[in-house]
């Protein structure tokens, strides 16, 4: 108990020295940061390749914000573990190749709803669109919140460029040209995504909107690695 009270006392001094206790928590942070940032960058060279992943199109990438944007992360984690039950569930185990491109990752073990790392391809585009609007109409028994508003608000590309040359930076193999011409194929992508969807019974107006982006992303998540399987 007196070691307890010693302790304390000087913890209260070094307190009631403003510029000493600012000094100190300056220090702890940068070697705290240091020390977290290092092995990303030492060990960089050692994440396994995996030849089938390439960076996300222009629309899949805008898909992604959106996604980060709507807070779906925050129920929907995108790590399987390597445990039989999530491998029968889910399908095999990620791996950290499948992720050199995402900046933020979103990797974690939260969940609300179901993992959705390899959800891509299992349900037809339609389904994703449904089930944004209305996820009871796709999963009676889901908790999951609508989100309607995907469906009106106009999908935005001003920004595209400008992201990609800031990835671009940081390492993802896009070439200038496939900057420049990001809003184009963007909108060649939707297009092709919207014709599919009013094909298949949906609504005909959606290569406008955001939700056309949303559902690039999740059909997106996982093909890599099935690519690289067969």
């Amino acid at each position: 108990m007196s070691k307890f009270i010693e302790t304390n006392g000087r913890h209260r001094t070094i307190e009631g020295w403003p510029l000493v206790f600012t000094i100190l928590t300056v220090l702890a942070v940068l070697v705290g940061g240091t020390v977290e940032f290092l092995p990303l960058v030492l060990m960089e060279g050692n994440i396994p390749v995996i030849s089938s992943v390439t960076p996300y199109t222009p629309l899949e990438l805008t898909g992604r914000d959106l996604y980060i944007r709507e807070g779906c992360v925050n129920c929907h984690s995108q790590m399987i573990r390597p445990f039989r039950d999530e491998l029968e569930r889910y399908g095999d185990y990620s791996k950290p190749g499948e992720s050199v491109y995402d900046r933020p990752f979103l990797w974690g073990s939260k969940r609300t709803g179901p993992d959705l790392a390899r959800v891509g391809g299992k349900y037809p585009d339609l389904w994703h669109v449904r089930h944004m609007e209305d996820p009871r109409s796709t999963s009676p028994n889901s908790i999951m919140p609508p989100y309607y508003w995907l469906l009106s608000r106009p999908l935005n590309l001003n920004s595209l460029e400008r992201k990609m040359k800031g990835l671009q930076r940081l390492g993802t193999p896009y070439t200038d040209e496939e900057i420049q011409g990001a809003a184009a194929d963007a909108e060649a992508q939707a297009q092709n995504l919207a014709r599919n969807i009013s094909a298949n019974g949906g609504p005909s107006d959606l290569a406008e909107k955001e939700i056309i982006a949303m559902v690039a992303y999740l059909q997106r998540l996982g093909t890599d690695l099935k690519k690289a399987t067969k």
